[in-house]
């Protein structure tokens, strides 16, 4: 076992992950900006190294700054939580140059599955049901008219090599594919070096389900089951939960063996997630592979009892899984809430500034906060505006609503807007309430209605 990490992250995560160090006996070295030198991180690790100005290209993607402070603190190996260098082969690549473990998968893992054309080649080798699309690159305006018209519209134009948004395109009709097929392979050489095109039809409405997998350096790989992921305002969740209501036990046993067919295709190492969409027939297709832990890992471990991180920890070690498949038990049902520093009222539009004052819901049975906010403590503007997650636990699904909405309502927070109140709003309605939602709930109907009312 490693004797020292270092967690090369911020925030919440680099707080639960110093926790799950300190319960194995680790000890633990935080880097931070200078934005971030009040942060709680730096208070709970042992050791804390500033690696440089408050903007992330020069801190917390700054690799040989990263590199640098776990080489002067003997770290043994780096965990990297999740955003920032969670998913950079290269970075990966450096720490086994530097011999320090990546707590993560392999390079090779991470460049099959962040190559998204290769991705997909893997999976549909490997048996996983894809998404239909091009096979490979496209590279002409012609390949791209054909495919189109062979898949039907509406399309979704990717980049091979995309991330963040860029070299996306949603084209509804042919009379836009031109236009937008251009521009996308425009975006994607400008931002990624790299034009290559791939097309898949577009799944919408759908449910965004995802497969918590885990895999060790012996070569086995098990799954923790489903979390559903389907409501989220501009592709970004706000809600998840635990087990998913539109998944019986037949397919959640199909889905997690497809899961741990996908792992095994790629030789998977540590905590990752596959994530699929389910069409209103109820087929499912997989959509990519997230090489890292999950924002909404906290939802799977309330359900299994198994912590992930720790696992995670243990495996890079070297340690087997310990656990073989029928060992995995699910019990009852867990929701999550993301709690952000922004104003939906108005667009959602970040809200940094200082807390005054914040209580965090505490007490009772299945409750758990993550966050590394305290009173007094300034939100900077450079990063992610999440502050909190608010987990919940209970017998069934109507338990855990219902320990949702009072943790929510005893969430208190001054000199900070958040968007406590909307997620109240959100797990109150109907059709969340009844588990009857999809991708496209959130912006088509429960929005317009929430600002109608506000």
């Amino acid at each position: 076992m490693f004797s020292k990490i270092l967690i090369a992250n911020r925030g919440e995560i680099a707080v639960r992950i110093i926790r799950a160090c300190r319960e194995l006996g680790i000890q633990t070295v935080a880097v931070y900006s200078e934005a971030d030198k009040e942060a709680l991180h730096t208070e709970m690790a042992d050791e804390a190294i500033c690696i440089g100005p408050a903007r992330s290209s020069e801190s917390y993607l700054n690799m040989q700054e990263i590199l640098s402070a776990a080489i002067v603190t003997n770290a043994e190996a780096i965990h990297p939580g999740f955003g920032f260098l969670s998913e950079n082969s290269l970075f990966a690549t450096m720490c086994g140059e530097c011999n320090i473990k990546f707590i993560g998968p392999s390079e090779k893992t991470i460049d099959a599955m962040g190559n998204k054309i290769h991705a997909r080649q893997l999976m549909k080798k490997a048996g996983v049901p894809v998404i239909p699309g091009s096979d490979g690159a496209i590279e002409t305006l012609a390949e791209a008219e054909a495919l189109a018209d062979k898949i039907g519209y509406p399309v979704m134009l990717k980049a091979a090599a995309g991330g963040g948004g860029k070299g996306i395109r949603k084209v509804p009709t042919k009379s836009e594919l031109e236009k937008n097929f251009l521009s996308a392979k425009s975006e994607a050489k400008a931002a990624f070096g790299d034009d290559a095109m791939y097309m898949e039809k577009i799944i919408y409405p759908a449910r965004h389900i995802e497969v918590q997998i885990l895999g060790d350096q012996q070569g086995d790989v098990i799954h923790l089951g489903e979390r559903d992921c389907s409501l989220q305002r501009n592709n970004q969740k706000v809600l998840e939960e635990a087990p998913s209501v539109v998944i019986g036990e037949e397919n959640r046993k199909m889905l997690g063996d497809i899961a741990v067919k996908a792992g095994k295709a790629v030789n998977y190492e540590s905590a990752g997630t596959i994530e699929f969409l389910r069409d209103e027939e109820g087929h499912f297709y997989f959509m990519e592979m997230n090489t890292r832990i999950q924002v909404e890992h906290p939802i799977t471990e309330m359900v299994t009892g198994i912590d992930i991180v720790k696992k995670q920890i243990k495996i890079a070690a070297g340690e087997p899984l310990g656990l073989k498949q029928s060992d995995v038990k699910f019990q009852g049902h867990s929701i999550e809430c993301r709690i952000n520093a922004e104003n939906p009222a108005f667009n959602f539009a970040p809200s940094p500034g200082k807390i005054k004052t914040l209580l965090l819901p505490s007490g009772g049975l299945g409750l758990r906060v993550d966050s590394a906010m305290y009173s007094g403590v300034t939100i900077p503007p450079y990063y992610d505006s999440m502050i909190a997650k608010i987990i919940v636990h209970g017998e069934d699904r109507f338990d855990a609503l219902m320990k949702m909405q009072r943790a929510l309502g005893e969430f208190v927070s001054d000199g900070v807007i958040t968007n406590v109140e909307f997620q109240m709003d959100l797990i109150s309605h109907p059709s969340v309430l009844f588990g009857d939602y999809d991708t496209s709930f959130l912006q088509k109907t429960f929005l317009p209605e929430w600002q109608q009312s506000e």
